[in-house]
């Protein structure tokens, strides 16, 4: 199966997490919802404007994992939400999926260009608690899901500066030796 039909897949899962926003929510419950989609927004933008296909499936097999583990834990524990405000609450689906996409965006590009989606993923974190949707625990176990999606899967961006190759022929033998600038 292809790897670009993945990429639809995870973008359909990416937009079907955003809660529909009420007038009940508060500004920054509303605002850790928007974070919920900014940050893999984001994550998943850059691989694209940097022509960066091996990025982009990284990041989709990220994302899948991290969904089906949120996921399957939350329907198989089942843990009650602060306050009664519902079930399912262990881990936070919010917290696992920003910290997924600003942990992708230091592991592929490095720290620095991280820190603003890490910033958007703790406050999405606080957020939650805020909303007494979540207690630190919750809060926890997404960013350790989160994060670990990414490790297993996305390796450090390389441009492809140099190209180093070789060819024999009739015992002849060449050595070429190309950089892009």
């Amino acid at each position: 199966m292809s790897k670009l039909f993945f990429i639809p897949i995870t973008v359909l899962l990416l937009f079907l997490n955003l809660q529909t926003v009420n007038a009940q929510k508060s500004g920054i419950e509303t605002a850790g919802d928007i974070g919920l989609i900014v940050v893999p927004a984001a994550a998943l933008s850059v691989t694209f404007f940097k022509g960066d296909g091996q990025g982009t499936w990284q990041f989709t097999k990220g994302f899948l994992l991290n969904q089906a583990v949120t996921y399957g834990l939350k329907v198989g524990i089942n843990k009650p939400r602060p306050f009664s405000n519902g079930d399912n609450a262990f881990p936070s689906g919010h917290t696992s999926i920003t910290f997924q996409g600003a942990s992708f965006i230091h592991k592929r590009y490095g720290f620095k260009y991280s820190i603003p989606a890490y910033a958007i993923a703790g406050f999405t974190a606080f957020s939650r608690i805020d909303a007494q949707k979540h207690d630190g625990w919750d809060i926890l176990a997404g960013s350790v899901i989160g994060i670990g999606s990414t490790l297993l899967f996305t390796t450090e961006y390389q441009q492809e500066h140099m190209e180093l190759t070789f060819n024999s022929r009739e015992g002849e033998y060449l050595l070429g030796f190309k950089y892009k600038f």
